[in-house]
């Protein structure tokens, strides 16, 4: 382990980019080619999970589902606990305001601008208002995914991931990274190159990781 690294994980407190610096160091070690999976299931995209659908609740606001949940737009669905709705600042205050109306229920502030609501059906929604240098770009490039909900398109999808960059997140990210197309790749490069440029030399590990994961599709 780098010394630097080693410091500050003697106390437990990595930064996100110590993080994901240590897991990539690791994943290179070990990692080998091919995932097993037969490539008709890497590339299917489904939406067999239910989750709120927001969509006339929330028209004409700018907002997505990022998260675990929005990856299933890039690479085979899986389970997950948590739907995180990221709605632009400017329009928090309304989206609230229709949510709280429609019956959904303020249950806790998040660490980050944002908070947790709880849905009529009991389902709990991240709804993250955080104010990032890119989310003006991202919500002239929303994509859909199999269910028809609006998800950032891949490059503002992997900023997110690559902000927090715990485990799973770089899991997503590899996965993602290996079966996207090269145009795909480039945009998200350009798009790390110029919101997170330290994160760049990262970014190629993760893309080298997932191709040689994907190496049998």
């Amino acid at each position: 382990m780098p010394p630097a690294i080693a410091a500050v994980a003697s106390d437990g407190q990595l930064t996100p980019a110590q993080r994901r610096r240590l897991l990539l160091s690791l994943s290179l070690r070990r990692q080998k080619p091919g995932t097993g999976s037969a490539p008709q299931f890497l590339r299917g995209r489904s939406a067999r999970y239910a989750w709120p659908d927001l969509r006339d609740l929330l028209k004409g606001l700018r907002w997505a589902v990022v998260g675990a949940v929005a990856t299933r737009a890039y690479m085979p669905e899986r389970m997950t606990s948590e739907f995180k709705v990221l709605v632009h600042p400017e329009d928090s205050g309304e989206a609230l305001a229709r949510l709280r109306s429609s019956g959904f229920r303020l249950a806790t502030e998040l660490s980050i601008p944002g908070c947790t609501l709880q849905a009529p059906d009991g389902t709990e929604i991240h709804l993250l208002l955080v104010p990032f240098a890119w989310i003006d770009d991202a919500f002239q490039r929303l994509r859909r995914d199999a269910a028809g909900f609006p998800v950032l398109d891949l490059p503002y999808l992997v900023l997110m991931k690559l902000e927090t960059s715990r485990a799973q997140d770089l899991a997503d990210l590899s996965k993602m990274l290996g079966l996207a197309a090269d145009e795909e790749l480039d945009r998200t490069r350009e798009c790390v190159a110029r919101y997170m440029p330290e994160a760049s030399d990262d970014l190629e590990s993760l893309i080298y990781l997932g191709r040689l994961e994907m190496k049998d599709v």
